[in-house]
């Protein structure tokens, strides 16, 4: 993990569930800006190897981690992993104290989060959907962007403990914004990598160095995080880092699914979904999502 410094704020005794390739290093940062985690995943060889690195604790279930918490914070797969660590007898929400903070970063659905909200509110608990962008890259860097809905009274103290290991954390509405949020990203990425994908191949076809032609065109209007940061591999063939394929798809299966209920026009989203499926097809599965330059050459 990046070694950065940690603004200084009273520590809290915390639960973190879900250890996989965000939410390690988020918990990490936790722990190293003096808070007290206690971490929870379903392999429990992961907790282990968590606590010999970081310090702190891990349980044996979700309520066992969460017991005592100010704080509750996870980062699993979808919604039926999220079901699965918060309700029933071993979930979180069994365990939490009166008035504690459930804070999900897991990319879910708007339903599962209204859904969630409203069983901690029935148990005198609060909840917050606050899914991230920034990848692997930004949870190891502390420097994730945390897009957040709910209660505003429950979001103020989760906001300066977040920040370990984020560059923004935002509250954008009620329950399910954050989701909603979180859906506007994607739709916004899938369109723009399809679109650099495009000018990558077109430029390697009309027979230029395309790294000097991004070093150029980076400079100007045409510029994005995804040209800085993945332009450069995207020319060398180079996918097996950031943020999957299979996760992608996933994601823009629930931006679809919402554009169903709202009534949202998405046609170069569904177009790009389908070019992912492609890649799926072609074993791609666990390729970064740049790797949409593939079908075009």
């Amino acid at each position: 993990m990046t070694a950065r410094n940690y603004d200084s704020i009273a520590p809290r005794k915390l639960a973190f569930l879900g250890l996989g390739v965000m939410g390690f290093p988020m918990a990490g940062h936790l722990q190293r800006a003096g808070h007290s985690v206690t971490v929870y995943n379903r392999t429990a060889a992961k907790a282990a190897q968590w606590v010999a690195e970081y310090g702190g604790q891990h349980a044996d279930t979700p309520r066992a981690a969460s017991a005592d918490a100010d704080i509750v914070f996870a980062c699993v797969g979808n919604d039926d992993d999220l079901r699965s660590v918060t309700l029933g007898d071993a979930g979180a929400l069994a365990g939490m104290k009166a008035g504690a903070i459930f804070c999900d970063h897991t990319t879910a659905s708007v339903s599962v989060a209204r859904e969630l909200s409203a069983a901690a509110t029935a148990q005198g608990l609060h909840f917050i959907d606050a899914p991230v962008s920034g990848g692997n890259l930004g949870a190891i860097n502390g420097a994730l962007t945390v897009m957040c809905g709910g209660n505003a009274a429950a979001f103020a103290p989760v906001q300066p403990v977040a920040m370990a290991f984020s560059k923004a954390v935002t509250l954008l509405g009620d329950s399910g914004a954050g989701q909603l949020a979180k859906m506007v990203n994607q739709i916004a990425i899938a369109g723009l990598v399809q679109g650099l994908s495009e000018a990558i191949a077109f430029g390697e076809k009309a027979g230029l160095d395309m790294k000097a032609v991004l070093g150029v065109i980076g400079k100007g209007a045409a510029q994005s995080w995804q040209m800085d940061n993945r332009g450069p591999t995207m020319v060398d063939g180079k996918f097996d880092f950031g943020f999957a394929v299979d996760w992608m798809r996933k994601d823009l299966g629930l931006v679809l699914d919402e554009a169903k209920h709202n009534g949202a026009r998405l046609p170069v989203t569904a177009l790009v979904d389908q070019f992912y499926a492609d890649l799926q097809a072609q074993g791609g599965n666990r390729q970064d999502t740049s790797s949409l330059i593939k079908r075009l050459r």
